[in-house]
């Protein structure tokens, strides 16, 4: 049986999306006050903490963010996606662009349950606001990964919103570079 792993970077007030989407690859990128090695620890972090799982999951809007990004990119984090099998919830996207992609057009929950069954190891999620919130009303997420960057932005999608009941979760691991913050929380 596998376990769900959410990465996510959010701010200090616990926005993980700005209003427009555009985090880090807008005009106003969250990377700024962070030095280049600080910058590239982050990116390294992100590949050390892919490169262990067996399966990516995504809501599809956030598929729809990444895929064109990564489907052909040559950077670290984009070649070493290709080869990871990747699921999309989606009741409307029908012809995945990006290698090695498998839709599922059922319920989120049910879905999960289901890919969690089936893959042994780690399935990690990336962003899915919506998708991550679901299945942690249903206790389906077993470890968040959290970046904290050094913003207040007031405004944007959080990461989590209402729950129809308290979900305790355990501190497993913290680290620092520079200003950002890496929290690592367990079921």
């Amino acid at each position: 049986m596998g376990q769900i792993a959410v990465f996510e970077n959010i701010t200090l007030d616990g926005v993980m999306q700005d209003p427009i989407g555009e985090e880090s690859v807008s005009a106003f990128d969250w990377r700024d006050s962070l030095s280049a090695a600080a910058n590239e620890e982050w990116i390294q972090r992100i590949v050390h903490d892919t490169r262990g799982v067996q399966a990516m999951l995504f809501g599809r809007r956030t598929y729809e963010f990444f895929a064109p990004r990564y489907a052909d990119g040559t950077n670290p984090v984009a070649e070493l996606t290709r080869s990871i099998p990747k699921y999309v919830l989606s009741s409307t996207l029908t012809d995945p662009s990006w290698t090695n992609t498998t839709v599922l057009n059922g319920d989120a929950a049910t879905e999960a349950a289901k890919l969690k069954a089936d893959v042994d190891g780690t399935i990690m999620i990336w962003a899915s606001s919506l998708l991550v919130r679901e299945l942690v009303e249903h206790d389906l997420i077993d470890e968040l990964r959290l970046v904290v960057f050094p913003l207040v932005i007031g405004h944007g999608t959080r990461l989590f919103s209402d729950t129809a009941d308290a979900k305790h979760w355990h501190l497993a691991a913290t680290d620092t570079v520079e200003d950002l913050v890496y929290l690592t929380y367990r079921r």
